[in-house]
């Protein structure tokens, strides 16, 4: 049987992403499908926090199963920034709007200006909460950040992101190709391991 899963955002971009990589594999509802339209927490100081805090958040309001997820990107020169205050970087130092791309590039390009070692990596939490347990995964992809955007497609931090291995930024790529070798893909990736661990029969002692 197809699990059925909602998935803990209010940003459409994620959404599409994430149906995307999981096709038919999973059905995942959006906040709206499953009758929720507020804003949800994120006021946790780690990635961890924040997709655990939502996920709770809407298994509460709906009582269905559910996921949620954060995603950071870790430049290693800036000490581990933006991180957990990546999608609100710019307006948390007074340079931009929430959840403002463009700012938030801007500010992070300015910031590595004339700095050699551009090493940083995307990373995305996962919290599920599936019969009443709490699952937490995470995907990893490292790379570089390139000295100005380049690309149309993806969001986000995607058009100064170098995948380690590729001259491509995420935003040149291709969705399927990006996808395949994305944080959040490898985050989805290990959260259908879990949803198939606790499908599992147990085995008696």
């Amino acid at each position: 049987m197809i699990p059925q899963l909602v998935f803990a955002t209010n940003n459409d971009h994620k959404l599409s992403e994430v149906r995307q990589i999981l096709g038919a594999r999973c059905r995942v509802l959006s906040l709206a499908e499953a009758g929720i339209s507020e804003e949800l927490p994120e006021t946790s100081p780690t990635l961890e926090g924040n997709a655990l805090q939502k996920a709770r958040r809407v298994a509460r309001l709906c009582g269905m199963d559910c996921f949620a997820d954060d995603t950071g990107l870790e430049v290693a020169a800036l000490g581990g920034e933006p991180g957990v205050m990546s999608a609100r970087y710019a307006s948390a130092n007074g340079a931009g709007g929430s959840h403002d791309s463009k700012a938030n590039m801007h500010l992070l390009l300015e910031r590595m200006a004339g700095i050699a070692d551009r090493s940083a990596r995307f990373r995305t939490a996962i919290a599920l909460i599936r019969g009443g347990k709490e699952t937490l995964v995470e995907g990893i992809v490292n790379g570089q950040i390139a000295e100005a955007p380049a690309g149309a497609d993806g969001f986000g931090y995607d058009p100064v992101f170098l995948p380690e291995g590729s001259c491509l930024t995420f935003a040149q790529m291709a969705p399927e190709a990006k996808n395949a070798i994305s944080h959040r893909g490898r985050a989805i990736e290990n959260l259908l391991h879990a949803i198939e661990n606790q499908n599992q029969p147990s085995t008696p002692i």
